[in-house]
C-alpha cells in the first residue's frame, strides 16, 4: 500500500507553478487539489494509457495538459476523484482529453520546443487511428487538431531515441 499524504505537498507545489503558466497563457483553470490530481491520475482508466504521475510531475507539458483536463471536466460539474473516468461517458473524458491536447501542444508551440510538439503529435495520431475508445463523433474534432499540427510533424522521426 502506498502512503498519499507524503506525496501531497509536492503535488501541490507542481500543481501551484502550472497555475502560474495556465494563468499567463489566459486560460481560466478550475481549482484542482493535490488529492483531485493524485486520485484523477492514478484512478481508474478504460484505456490503456501508461502514463504514470511521476511521468506527469517530471513535465512541464504533461502537467498542462493534466490541469486543463481536470479543469475541463470540473467545468461540467464532475468530481474529480479515482473513479472520475470510469464514471463519466466517454465523450465527455474525450471532450476533455482533446481540448487539453490542443492546448498542451500550441503551449509547446508557443516556447518553440518541436521535439515535444513531434512527440505529443504521434500520440495523438494514435488516438486519432487506432483508439478504440474515441468517440466516432469526437473523431472530426481530433482529426481538426492532428491537421492543425500535423505541419509540424517530422518526416523522419528519430526512432532510435524512443
Amino acid at each position: 500500500m502506498i502512503i498519499v499524504e507524503p506525496m501531497l505537498p509536492g503535488i501541490s507545489e507542481k500543481i501551484k507553478g502550472t497555475m502560474k503558466v495556465l494563468k499567463e497563457l489566459n486560460y481560466d483553470a478550475e481549482e484542482v487539489s493535490a488529492r483531485e490530481f493524485y486520485d484523477f491520475m492514478t484512478g481508474e482508466i478504460f484505456s490503456d494509457d501508461k502514463t504514470t504521475l511521476r511521468d506527469v510531475l517530471d513535465s512541464e507539458y504533461l502537467m498542462v495538459h493534466e490541469l486543463v483536463e481536470i479543469s475541463e471536466l470540473k467545468k461540467t460539474g464532475r468530481s474529480i476523484d479515482r473513479c472520475a473516468v470510469v464514471d463519466s461517458s466517454k465523450t465527455a473524458i474525450y471532450e476533455a482529453h482533446l481540448f487539453a491536447m490542443e492546448f498542451e501542444m500550441g503551449y509547446a508551440l508557443v516556447k518553440g520546443d518541436l521535439a515535444w510538439l513531434n512527440k505529443r503529435i504521434g500520440h495523438h495520431k494514435g488516438v486519432l487511428f487506432n483508439d478504440p475508445n474515441l468517440p466516432e463523433t469526437l473523431r472530426p474534432r481530433a482529426l481538426a487538431i492532428y491537421n492543425k499540427f500535423r505541419k509540424y510533424e517530422d518526416p523522419n522521426p528519430n526512432l532510435e531515441s524512443t
